[in-house]
Order: C-alpha cells, then sequence, then structure tokens
C-alpha cells in the first residue's frame, strides 16, 4: 500500500508541475462545455424561405404571413417565377421555397383542397427534415383555422371545437442546451480519462523511465494503478466541476441521486481508464497515441447518440454499439439528470458496463506485461 501511495504521489506532483498538461486538464474543458453548449445546437431559428406565389389571393398571403410571423423562418422575398427562386435555393440564400399555384383559393372553397408546393433544400438532411416539420405544421394549423372559419360562416353548429394542450416531459421549455450539456460533459470526462492516460504512460516510455521502473521491486499492479488513479480523481473532480458550471450558468436540472451519477461515472471511467491503458501497450509514441484515441474517440462520440437518438440508427450499428462505452453513460447521465432515474432504471447498464470495465482492463493489463 506504500508503494503505491508513493506512485500516486508522484503522479500528481508530475501532473501539477507539467505545463501543457495542466491547462489541458482545468482550462480547455470549461471553455469546450461553454463553446460547445452554445455552438452544437440542432434547433432551427433562421430558416430563410422565399415565396413563389401565383394566386395573389388573400388566403396565399395569410398564409405567408403565418411563416413571416413565426420565430423559426426568415422571409427572403418573394416572385412570380419558380426558375429564379430554385436559383435562390441552389446558391443557399434560401432553404424553403413555398409555391402557391394560379387558383389556390378558388380550388380550396371549391373542390375543399389545394395543393402547396414546398421545395426543401435538403443537403443537410437534418436540417431538411426539420425544416419540412416546421413548415408542415404550419400548414396544418393554418388548414385547421381558415376551415373552422369558412364551416362558422355556413353554420358554426357543425363543427364543435376542440382545444387539445400539450406538455413537454423533463425539458418542458425544450432548451436544447439543457439536452446537450450532459453530453459535452461526458466527451470531456472520457478526454480526461482516455487520452492524457494513454498520454501519460506512452511518455514515460519515450523518457526511458518505464524501463527503469521494470527492474525495481515495484509490481505491475503497483505501477499501473498508482497511474491511473490519479486520472480517475481527476475526472471526477472534471464531472463534479461541470455539473457546478451546468447549475449555476445554464440552470441545469438535477432531478435525481448525484451520489448514484458518481458511482455510475466512476465504474464508467474504469473503462475508458482501461481503454487508455491499452492504447498506451499498443503504441510507441505519442504520435501514434494521438491518431488511435482520435479514431475510437470520434467513431464514439459519433455514435454515442449525442445528437440524434442510438434507436434511430441501423440495427447494425445498434449492435456494434455494445462496445461504445460512450452511449451507455450518454443514455445514464441524460436518465439520472433530466428524468430523475433511480438505480432500478439504470441497472442493466451499470452492470453492462461494470462487465465491461473487468473485461477492458483485464485485457489491458495483460497487453501491457507483454510489451513492458
Amino acid at each position: 500500500m506504500k508503494i503505491i501511495l508513493s506512485i500516486i504521489r508522484k503522479e500528481f506532483i508530475q501532473i501539477f508541475r507539467n505545463r501543457v498538461m495542466l491547462p489541458f486538464i482545468f482550462i480547455v474543458p470549461i471553455i469546450q462545455m461553454i463553446v460547445l453548449v452554445f455552438a452544437a445546437n440542432l434547433e432551427m431559428k433562421e430558416i430563410k424561405f422565399v415565396v413563389v406565389d401565383n394566386d395573389l389571393s388573400s388566403t396565399s398571403r395569410r398564409l405567408t404571413s403565418e411563416f413571416t410571423g413565426s420565430r423559426f423562418f426568415n422571409f427572403r422575398g418573394s416572385s412570380f417565377d419558380m426558375q429564379s427562386a430554385e436559383a435562390m435555393l441552389a446558391k443557399d440564400d434560401a432553404d424553403l421555397i413555398i409555391h402557391f399555384n394560379h387558383g389556390f383559393e378558388k380550388d380550396l372553397r371549391m373542390k375543399n383542397s389545394a395543393p402547396v408546393q414546398l421545395l426543401v433544400n435538403a443537403v443537410n438532411s437534418t436540417k431538411a427534415s426539420l425544416v419540412n416539420a416546421y413548415a408542415g405544421n404550419i400548414i396544418m394549423d393554418f388548414n385547421r383555422k381558415i376551415r373552422m372559419e369558412w364551416l362558422g360562416a355556413e353554420g358554426n353548429s357543425r363543427v364543435k371545437s376542440l382545444d387539445i394542450s400539450t406538455a413537454f416531459w423533463y425539458n418542458p421549455e425544450l432548451n436544447y442546451k439543457i439536452y446537450m450539456l450532459p453530453g459535452i460533459l461526458v466527451i470531456l470526462v472520457t478526454i480526461i480519462g482516455m487520452f492524457l492516460t494513454a498520454l501519460n504512460l506512452v511518455r514515460e516510455k519515450e523518457l526511458g523511465t518505464s524501463e527503469q521502473i521494470n527492474v525495481t521491486p515495484i509490481r505491475k499492479f503497483h505501477f499501473i494503478f498508482g497511474k491511473l488513479f490519479p486520472f480517475w480523481v481527476i475526472a471526477l473532480f472534471e464531472l463534479a466541476f461541470g455539473l457546478t458550471v451546468g447549475k449555476f450558468f445554464f440552470h441545469l436540472p438535477i432531478l435525481g441521486s448525484l451520489g448514484l451519477l458518481f458511482l455510475f461515472a466512476s465504474v464508467y471511467l474504469l473503462v475508458v481508464l482501461g481503454i487508455g491503458l491499452l492504447i498506451s501497450a499498443l503504441s510507441s509514441s505519442q504520435q501514434q497515441v494521438m491518431f488511435l484515441s482520435f479514431f475510437f474517440m470520434l467513431t464514439f462520440i459519433l455514435m454515442s447518440g449525442i445528437f440524434t437518438p442510438v434507436e434511430s440508427m441501423p440495427q447494425w450499428a445498434q449492435t456494434v454499439n455494445i462496445i461504445n462505452p460512450f452511449a451507455y453513460f450518454m443514455k445514464v447521465i441524460r436518465m439520472i439528470l433530466l428524468k430523475g432515474s433511480g438505480f432500478r432504471d439504470i441497472a442493466c447498464d451499470f452492470y453492462s458496463i461494470l462487465v465491461y470495465a473487468g473485461l477492458i482492463l483485464s485485457l489491458a493489463v495483460w497487453r501491457y506485461r507483454k510489451v513492458s
């Protein structure tokens, strides 16, 4: 025990003396969290649209005003020529074209239906889906109101009003920052646990100190535990500090148990520390560590569900996601903080990550021993 404590003490001294690593641990993550929470936003608030109105009726102008009055849409002009409107769409001067054919209002009154053409810039499929959904909701709401008015003119007794009220659970104000902040915390904590651990261990190889330690009476277990423990503590501190910043600056709701969250985070960090140890065992230089870490981090982040739900991925991707530690913590941190979930709700993920930690640490220690 005395040997382990000496190694841990040495590691903390070495970390706090490193002028490069210290800002990377304490300053960079906070800047990233504050910037990314505002930048990583899938809300559409500036949808540029153009109107091609060949009907020039009161109904077409009224539907156009529904779009201009929305906080999500930005009116960029009108035209009678589809070619000029499509040119604006091609140059990214417009995201949406709303086209009214001649006789739109007449068909709506006489035939009880009339087409409205929507042309959406679908280079970005996610953005196009949101634009189409927003526009569709406005048109459906307008359709309901106009029919109520016309039927009311004929005889309001034929229609009974139906009021629908909606309530959003867990994030009633639909604040996207509340959804993104827990996911960004997962990424920052993982960077500390995986990337810095691998860099620190490989740096020992480059300096030649690992060979010197191998000829001492220090056991491999003592060396590895003493190397990993400081970054485990620092990563938990980063999580606590990030939650504090999120609570006071972004009003992040913490509905669940913080003890349960840190329990899961403690086990999760064993997984990422094991991956960092494995990467360092497979690498002989810090440059190789950066390439391997970049590959794993980028793949894990994009498949973690931080931007899109895991359930919307293909079945093969969901199967592969079993080995993605990000996906487990991304799901659990949102469940605990935003839903107030208890241990029973996350039990399956907890035991899965516990088994994962045992397997990856065993593999990493075995591999590290083989190359030492």
